[in-house]
């Protein structure tokens, strides 16, 4: 896994050279971003919102955050938490038969959440692109600038179609 900014340093500082994996995941957040598609015997609107539904629920309990976006066909999502919790909660998501093509774009370590404390920010593309643009410039205003660039770069796809 990829170690972010001072991570090692703080990591050395807190524990020394004997401190172990386990110490490391309860300090360090992790970041994992994917992109998916929604199997086409699912049912849209209503799909996604039991998606998010049993996502917001899950999250709050294990303690992950993120911000999912979804175009209609395709879900990009960002997950943060520790690392044990961003690992449950991306394999429940592969093992989701709604969804297909699963690709991890990044996986690296954070220093601190870049989107929020929430259980899981939702935008989905709709009829105002203007609208939905500057929702995820807002929401993903302190993300790294390659994930922000990410989701803007998808919704700037679905914006000129």
């Amino acid at each position: 896994m990829p170690v972010g900014r001072g991570v090692r340093e703080r990591f050395v500082k807190l524990f020394g050279d004997r401190g172990n994996l386990r110490d490391a995941n309860r300090i360090f957040m992790q970041q994992l971003l994917y992109i998916s598609t929604m199997r086409p015997t699912a049912t849209g609107s209503a799909e996604m919102e039991a998606i998010l539904s049993t996502s917001r629920r899950n999250n709050a309990r294990d303690g992950v955050t993120g911000l999912l976006y979804y175009d209609g066909r395709r879900f990009l999502q960002v997950l943060e938490g520790e690392a044990s919790a961003v690992t449950t909660a991306f394999e429940r998501i592969r093992q989701d038969p709604r969804h297909r093509a699963i690709v991890t774009l990044s996986r690296r370590t954070i220093d601190a959440r870049e989107f929020g404390g929430w259980a899981m920010a939702c935008e989905e593309a709709g009829a105002d692109a203007d609208a939905t643009m500057a929702q995820l410039v807002r929401l993903a205003a302190n993300a790294d600038p390659s994930v922000r660039e990410t989701f803007l770069g998808l919704a700037g796809m679905r914006r000129a179609a």
